[in-house]
Formats: structure tokens, sequence, C-alpha cells
């Protein structure tokens, strides 16, 4: 087998540590291991664009998911919007590969550990001419002890964000009733990073007593797509069609909404193209890359092998009692949904309903 070359890391993205990467996407995000086998979903990775892609071959039609093994991942940060996101390359296998699997390349365990705490900001917080106010559990548990026998009690701070750029609070406990604040500073970081109420901040902490910040982005409510949407995915080989240039210009104009601004709408980082070219080559069984921002409410459509075939097997029918496990937004609990399967069939419309019988 040749040596795979290894794609080069987006532009401008910082590379995070993996820690501290899984600290501020959330103890629910689950990105697999090198070498580990697993399933890519094309429609899935679909709904993630900007717009549903247009022009897909018959070939990836008639896949609705395919088996690969990851042959590299990278942890990275928005260079905009310091969101947290994966790159992982992807090798689709034959059969020989498929029974015979190499052994997933074990984690490094060097004893660090990360604290973390995440805050939803109110519209307080979120004021760019007010202060933070801090819980008492994470001034405790991520920052260092104040003196309390100064009056106030306050002290400097100093936090590196995923871009390794340094920000420097002033961390106080005063008010009546007393409560921790960060004061001088956080403006500038409010403003710096274009922070809103809702969004989340994250405080980390390693067990040399370094300090870290994240940022996790609210997201705005998007309309659910219409069975429109996935009609236009399978048009192309229904009938003739001449969207090229509409695609194109829609692509050009998607990118220069990105370099104006960030989108709030937990779509726009992906374009149609890029997920469409990804799509089309691991159904040509060729190597390929994607992209994975993870949101609250979003599907994955990389899953471990594991978890597929162990679902796969159930023999799912009405009646059968089902729980989901959902982490909060600001990641302080898990709460677990459960529920009834009410009917069991398989999707007649959209481009891949004929082939998931």
């Amino acid at each position: 087998m040749n040596r795979q070359v290894l794609p080069p890391l987006p532009k401008n993205a910082s590379t995070v540590d993996p820690k501290i990467w899984r600290a501020i996407a959330g103890a629910a995000v689950h990105i697999p291991a090198v070498n580990s086998r697993v399933y890519y979903f094309p429609q899935g990775h679909m709904d993630q664009a900007s717009s549903p892609p247009n022009n897909l071959s018959p070939r990836l039609l008639s896949r609705p998911y395919i088996l690969c093994s990851v042959s590299a991942v990278h942890f990275l940060a928005d260079p905009k919007t310091d969101e947290v996101f994966a790159k992982l390359f992807l090798q689709p296998l034959n059969d020989f590969a498929a029974i015979f699997p190499r052994v997933p390349a074990p984690e490094v365990d060097d004893g660090e550990r990360i604290f973390s705490f995440a805050k939803i900001l109110t519209p307080s917080d979120a004021n760019n001419g007010g202060g933070f106010s801090v819980p008492r559990f994470c001034a405790d548990s991520i920052f260092p002890p104040l003196d309390y026998s100064m009056d106030p009690p306050y002290q400097s701070l100093v936090i590196t964000d995923v871009h390794g750029i340094a920000w420097e609070f002033r961390h106080i406990y005063r008010g009546t009733p007393r409560r921790h604040l960060l004061t001088t500073g956080w403006s500038r970081f409010v403003n710096g990073k274009k922070l809103v109420a809702g969004d989340s901040v994250v405080f980390m902490k390693n067990t040399r007593g370094n300090m870290f910040i994240g940022i996790r982005r609210a997201v705005r409510f998007v309309p659910a797509r219409s069975a429109n949407d996935a009609t236009r995915l399978c048009l192309p080989i229904c009938g003739v069609r001449n969207r090229v240039d509409d695609e194109d210009n829609e692509e050009k104009q998607v990118e220069e909404k990105c370099r104006e601004e960030f989108s709030r709408n937990g779509k726009g980082k992906l374009s149609p193209k890029s997920v469409a070219e990804a799509a089309e080559l691991a159904a040509q069984g060729l190597a390929f890359e994607v992209v994975y921002y993870p949101k609250a409410g979003w599907s994955d459509f990389v899953l471990k092998a594991e978890v597929v075939d162990v679902a796969m097997s159930v023999t799912w029918c009405p009646g059968m009692r089902v729980k989901m496990a959902v982490e909060t937004d600001d990641s302080s609990r898990t709460t677990w949904f459960q529920g009834v399967v009410s009917s069991v069939s398989v999707p007649d419309h959209g481009p891949w309903g004929d082939y998931m019988g």
C-alpha cells in the first residue's frame, strides 16, 4: 500500500491541544482515534453545509454510508470565531481491510489533566462596558486562591486563548453581597471576541496551574430544511439541469459573507462544493478529508463503526423504549431523555431513500 500524504492544515487555523479542545467541545463530543474504523454518512455531512450541494453522482447516491479508516486527526480552532473544530483524514476500506483492520493508535497519557468550567453569558456579562460575574465554583476550582486579608481581595490573572494570545483580567471579590468579578480587561475581551448574551466561555486549568479560555458560540434558530431540499440533491439523475453557474455564484456569496462576518446560525462554515467533493471521493474509494464543527443538536456524520454495527443489529420495532443523553450548553450536567419508538420505516423521499432498505 502506498504511503498516504496527509493534507496541509487549514490556513490561519490554530492547532489546539487535544485535551483543551475536548474541554471546549464538551464531554458529549467524541472524535475517533487514528487507525480506528468509522462509518461516514454523506447525507449527515451535507446537512452541515451552508446549502444543499448539487449535481451529485449516481455512484454517491447509491452509498448512504461508507466504511472508512481514520488516517489522521487535527484539533483546530477557527481564526475568526475561536470555535474549535476537527479535520479528519479518512480512507475508505476495501473488503480485506474491513476484515483485518489496523489497530487504533493508543492515546498517550502524559499525566496532564484539564479542569474546566463553562458559563453561558448573561446580558450583563456580555455588556462591553461591564464586568463578568464569576460563579464561586469557577473561582475556587480554576483561579488561584485570593488573599482574603486584603480589602477588597483582588488579583491579576493571565489567561491564554486557543490561539496562544494571553489576556489579562482583574479578579476581585466585592459587592453586597460579596461576589467574584472579572473587571479590568473583560470589556476588551468581549469586544475582541464579539461575544453576545447566550455565548459560553470555558475557563480551564491544567495540572501545572496554567489557565486557558475558550468560547462556544450561541446558535441562532434556523428553520428545518424541507423535503424540497432533499429532492434537489437527486434532481441531476432524474433530468437535465443547468445549475452549475447558480451554485458557483452562491458559493462566492457565502465566501464573501464569511470574510465579512461569521455566521451565528451554525451554517456557512462548510461550503457545498467542499462537502460534495469529499463525498464524491469517498464514493470512489479514494482518500478524503472532512471538517467537523461540534454543535449541540447537530447529527454526527463520522461515527465509530462499533457503535453503528451495534445499532444496525438491533431489530427496531414500535413500542421499544429508548433513551438519549444530551449535555447542557454549559456542560454542567447531562440530561437523559426517554421515549418510545412510534414507527419504523425507510424514508421514501430524498436521494438515499431507495438504498436504505
